[in-house]
């Protein structure tokens, strides 16, 4: 079992874009990583660091049991089947997102506030001002 913490966020709405994340396994630091994705809404940013943060997981850790925890109320109620989908900018990504967590163990994501969120936060800023397009 791992405890992913993931953030992503956009300076403009839509503007440039970063997220991060980081995994923690028995309280100690697994893996971090953050990522630049050019211009998007925050909500595509969202999605986008939680894409880049499956796919790092499951490249260097594996498909362990995830618990998600994100600061977007609107991404985690999506993924848990309480909001709908209506953007068409969004809903690939989301379709993407639900691929990928069907390849782990298990997968389940809660909301936390921000101040839980710091350090998957700070690295989705590096990301944002300090980012190459990829």
């Amino acid at each position: 079992m791992i405890d992913l913490f993931v953030d992503g966020g956009a300076r403009g709405n839509p503007g440039l874009g970063g997220g991060g994340f980081v995994v923690f396994r028995d309280g100690k630091i697994v893996l971090k990583g953050e990522r630049f994705f050019g211009k998007v809404t925050n909500n595509q940013a969202e999605y986008q660091a939680l894409i880049h943060a499956l796919k790092q997981v499951k490249e260097k850790i594996g498909t362990p049991e995830i618990r998600c925890f994100m600061d977007s109320q609107l991404v985690v109620e999506q993924l848990n089947g309480r909001y709908k989908v209506k953007s068409p900018n969004v809903k690939p990504l989301f379709l993407e997102v639900q691929q990928l967590i069907g390849q782990f163990g298990s997968f389940t994501v809660s909301h936390v506030p921000r101040e839980e969120n710091a350090l998957a936060d700070a690295l989705a800023n590096e990301a944002m001002y300090g980012g190459e397009p990829l």
